[in-house]
């Protein structure tokens, strides 16, 4: 009866042992030399729930790896690795997962040679100089940034001193140039295009109106009317006619005084003329420019003829 139980335990023994296992690594050399390449297969008998780990290795490294291929029920995947410094190096047990369960390969042992040199055969040759790298365009970014900002402060500065001043100067002439009436006709039509009442700017508009009429009077006579306050260029102009120095009706000045009048009440006590007002003190300006002007002086040769 004993001898029959051992027979049994034996025979159970020997089909464990004959089982074929879960998990394998396999490489096809054990012997290399320093940069030449081998490959590590790993074989799962399974082809289900099956996690393959990220392979770790110490002194070796992994040039490439196929895709996992399914032959035979069975999942296999291949790498190939190499080493590059001389020495025995292991591949460690690498974990793999089937069906949540671990299991783990065998360790390999890989030998790293190196390649033995004959240095009599060598050819030697001369040490080459070291050569210069060539150029690139960081090697002159910082000059070319450097020119850039040195052409924009030029173009600036030929801006502001040169074509500016040049502008400001030919703005100017334009009034200057013009006759005392023919500037003010001009500068009243100018007016006109900015439609300053009729977009609520009636202070403003006042404003240079009364300034293109006093404009032409410091011109055409040659007083300071715009410096003067109301009573005192009304004043000024009065005794002009008294004295017989200017060409002009009382109706004129009467319509100077209820324009500067009616301009001081807009900018000062914040009156609002209507539209059919503002419209005529338009054209008051206009007349008073057309028909306040200085006395010719007669000469004497001019007399005896």
């Amino acid at each position: 009866m004993k001898k029959q139980i051992f027979y049994i335990l034996l025979f159970i023994s020997t089909i464990s042992f004959a089982q074929k296992p879960m998990v394998k690594a396999e490489i096809d050399t054990t012997n290399i030399r320093i940069g030449e390449q081998f490959q590590l297969k790993i074989s799962v008998d399974e082809t289900q729930n099956v996690i393959l780990p990220k392979i770790k290795l110490q002194g070796l490294e992994i040039i490439d790896s196929t895709k996992v291929d399914t032959i035979k029920n069975s999942l296999i995947r291949k790498y190939i690795l190499t080493g590059f410094d001389s020495g025995s190096f292991y591949i460690p047990q690498q974990q793999i997962f089937v069906k949540n369960q671990a299991f783990l390969t065998d360790s390999l042992l890989v030998n790293v040679a190196t390649v033995a040199i004959d240095t009599t055969k060598v050819k030697k040759f001369p040490i080459k100089s070291i050569k210069k790298e060539p150029y690139t365009f960081d090697d002159f970014k910082i000059y070319v940034y450097i020119a850039l900002a040195a052409l924009a402060i030029i173009g600036f500065w030929i801006y502001w001193f040169v074509i500016r001043k040049r502008k400001e100067e030919e703005e100017i002439q334009t009034y200057r140039t013009l006759p005392p009436y023919e500037e003010a006709i001009f500068r009243l039509n100018e007016l006109d295009e900015k439609l300053l009442w009729q977009n609520n700017k009636v202070k403003e508009y006042y404003s240079e109106l009364t300034e293109i009429v006093r404009g032409y009077i410091e011109r055409e006579l040659k007083v300071p009317a715009l410096e003067n306050t109301t009573d005192e260029v009304l004043e000024m102009l009065k005794n002009f006619k008294d004295a017989e120095t200017i060409q002009t009706s009382q109706v004129t000045l009467d319509k100077l005084k209820s324009l500067l009048r009616e301009a001081d009440l807009v900018k000062f006590a914040k009156s609002k003329p209507l539209s059919m007002e503002i419209e005529e003190d338009r054209k008051d300006a206009q007349d008073i420019v057309s028909n306040l002007k200085p006395k010719p002086i007669i000469e004497e040769n001019d007399e005896l003829e």
